[in-house]
């Protein structure tokens, strides 16, 4: 990739999957930690073939000679997406298998094949086979003119089977196919827990799987055929479905079909065990695969079913030691937050600090007779959630309850259906997005009355209204009762509702109509203002820079003299280093136990510094095709807190990788006699310091002298 002015997003996207697995071959990381980041690479993995290798394989067909920003066709792209993605499976698997796994059975704990089975072990999973496992299974028969279908990213034994002397079958049954082969497929049930637990062994934890039982008890599916060959493998197929955006009334059935649509679509990868030739060479052809889209592994195909060995007796030692979070020092624990918010904003920082302010802020508006309406928007929020169990109340409550659901959360669409329908049942005013866009900001704004009037209470967040993500991603979101930031809010509610023209906002700048230009204005204005003895300074972090025209506007501001720092947790297609072009940007990409999701934008400004968060990365879909939302930080001490905590991550030297002008990314380890940073520890012990200081301050209280 040297030499080009961007980097290929697709396998930019694929290195920043390889910074997550070298987290996993760390043998400083507990084991289990290590068995976590192999299952979210794998699962990327699967999202990315089904998405963006999809996308590409349909450019292909349609338009074999058009290149990319990068200068790659369809074609070279697709045999450098498979050449490194065979690359990094490799490793991950070797990681698997030859590392983490022999690692716990050290400890304790120990996967046991097939072939390592006791005699005991063998009639315990014999005995499971036929009586929780076999009722459940339906072999599927294949011939020279039928396939039968095979779910998308569903796990399936095939079998290949030898009819035995003297038997006959119907012609219904399993019949040979034109090649003379006879052979049947089995769906592994997703109901049925993979990891089975087999009997004690001197105290260890032994366990089996549950497709390598049903691989070895397979011929029982089979009368009178004797299984010669068995071979696991799971397809990821096309799911880079468009929803019809003129369904109008009938949008929730168009979406549910796009969500069928993804189990029968065209196969795009096959993972497969490495046991039997003839069964890939067959299957491969049914699926119309070349051998770049196939990938052989040795063992378990799916690292992320393993996750359920978190849940061990003794998990804990081989975990992170626990990090708590800490309720807000500047906010009540008792009592509700309008006086609060009436004096100063309030900065939220999860998951080093809890998520529960912003349920309880949802729960108090629900409960206060004086709050009149709470608008907000929804992008992906969890099952069973708590946020909106508090919107339902509200609307029960008599609350103008208005919620903008965004069904085409992709993969999400399903849950949040479900959801949608809930809060219109209890009286929400629900309203399905916009048409063409994506509704992606993250915003709520609260109605209140009070004794001066109409108030209005807003917050503003990075991260989406989800309490089980905010334990796992660092985001950061203000809580403000700013009366201009408020009138803002209240003018985009009223245009993504679809009732108001667009009006100008002065505050809040709206993807895709005001946020991209304020961008390319703020970066313009660094140029203007820089000099040699007092260089223009930018400093950002996000998840993914990929959007042509920003990085040509940071290309100028470089060759300009502007010192631009980022932060890409992700995908990052600008190239630095490069003389001429970006000799003054640095990129870094901090990945640790919390996945970085903030976005934080910050400009000098001459002097008169400025910092925004958003929504938002600096990507097409986010700036051109998504409604989202930049917000100002104009509180003092939330300005200081979110300054300082943006210099901390260009610190790190534990869990950082920097950015090469070739597009190799670098691992950071601590210079001789550097002290090493790890930022999210940083973070961490900012905040327990900062718990235990308040709870250490003696508590205030007055005598009252009282005349009796």
């Amino acid at each position: 990739m040297e030499g080009a002015k961007y980097f290929n997003r697709e396998l930019s996207w694929i290195e920043f999957n390889a910074r997550v697995l070298h987290e996993a071959t760390r043998k400083d990381l507990p084991l289990l930690e290590r068995l976590k980041f192999l299952a979210i690479t794998a699962s990327n993995f699967d999202e990315f073939f089904q998405v963006r290798v999809a996308s590409i394989k349909r450019q292909f067909k349609e338009n074999p000679y058009k290149t990319d920003a990068s200068g790659l066709t369809p074609a070279v792209l697709l045999k450098k997406i498979s050449d490194r993605c065979h690359q990094i499976t490799k490793l991950l698997y070797g990681t698997l298998t030859g590392d983490v796994l022999p690692s716990l059975a050290v400890q304790g704990i120990s996967y046991v094949p097939p072939k390592d089975y006791t005699s005991a072990q063998k009639s315990f999973t014999e005995s499971i086979f036929k009586h929780e496992i076999f009722p459940v299974l339906t072999p599927l028969r294949t011939d020279g003119s039928s396939f039968p279908n095979i779910g998308n990213l569903r796990l399936t034994a095939a079998f290949l089977l030898e009819p035995m002397k003297g038997v006959h079958s119907l012609k219904t049954a399993i019949t040979a196919d034109e090649t003379n082969d006879i052979f049947a497929l089995v769906q592994i049930p997703a109901n049925i827990p993979r990891i089975v637990w087999l009997p004690g062994n001197n105290g260890t934890k032994q366990f089996a799987v549950l497709d390598d039982i049903v691989a070895l008890y397979g011929t029982e599916l089979f009368p009178g055929y004797r299984v010669s060959e068995t071979m696991l493998f799971k397809i990821a197929r096309d799911a880079d479905f468009a929803v019809d955006e003129d369904s109008g009334p009938n949008f929730i059935q168009a979406m549910e079909e796009v969500l069928q649509k993804r189990q029968s679509s065209f196969a795009v990868r096959m993972m497969y065990t490495s046991t039997s030739r003839k069964l890939l060479e067959i299957i491969k052809s049914k699926l119309a695969l070349t051998d770049d889209d196939v990938y052989e592994v040795n063992g378990l195909i799916d690292p992320t079913t393993l996750l359920d060995l978190l849940n061990v007796e003794n998990a804990p030692k081989f975990l992170y030691p626990e990090w708590k979070n800490f309720y807000p020092d500047d906010l009540p624990e008792e009592g509700t937050y309008w006086n609060t918010l009436r004096q100063h904003d309030v900065l939220l920082d999860v998951p080093y600090q809890s998520y529960d302010p912003v349920v309880k802020f949802l729960r108090d508006a629900a409960k206060d007779e004086q709050v009149l309406a709470i608008k907000m928007t929804l992008y992906r929020t969890g099952s069973s959630s708590p946020v909106v169990q508090a919107l339902k109340e509200a609307a029960q409550n008599g609350k103008q309850v208005t919620v903008f659901v965004e069904l085409k959360a992709r993969f999400d669409e399903k849950r949040n259906i479900s959801w949608a329908e809930e809060l219109e049942k209890a009286g929400v005013i629900v309203i399905y997005g916009v048409v063409n866009l994506k509704v992606h900001a993250k915003i709520c704004l609260v109605v209140r009355r009070e004794s001066d009037g109409m108030r209005r209470y807003a917050h503003l967040s990075t991260g989406n209204y989800n309490p089980k993500t905010a334990k796992l991603y660092q985001d950061l979101s203000i809580f403000t009762s700013n009366n201009e930031i408020a009138t803002d809010a209240t003018l985009f509610f009223n245009v993504i509702s679809g009732y108001s023209a667009l009006q100008t906002m002065h505050h809040l700048y709206m993807a895709p109509v005001s946020l991209k230009s304020k961008l390319l204005e703020l970066i313009d204005r660094e140029v203007k203002q820089s000099t040699a003895e007092n260089p223009g300074h930018i400093v950002a972090k996000m998840n993914s820079l990929c959007h042509k025209e920003i990085i040509d506007a940071l290309y100028r501001a470089s060759q300009a003299g502007v010192k631009i720092e980022l932060n890409i947790r992700g995908i990052c297609t600008l190239v630095p280093g490069v003389p001429g072009l970006s000799e003054n940007i640095s990129v870094v990409s901090v990945v640790d136990r919390y996945l970085e999701h903030s976005r934080i934008f910050y400009f000098q400004n001459g002097g008169a510094e400025e910092i925004f968060l958003s929504s938002a990365d600096w990507m097409e879909r986010n700036l051109d095709r998504r409604i989202e939302l930049m917000f100002p930080v104009t509180d003092a001490e939330v300005f200081k807190t979110v300054r300082e905590t943006l210099v901390l991550y260009f610190q790190d030297n534990t869990h950082s990788h920097t950015l090469q002008k070739n597009g190799n990314w670098k691992p950071n380890v601590p210079e001789k006699n550097e002290q090493a940073v790890r930022v999210q520890e940083v973070l961490y012990k900012k905040y327990k310091k900062r718990d235990d200081t308040k709870k250490s301050e003696p508590k205030v209280e007055f005598e009252v002298r009282r005349n009796d």
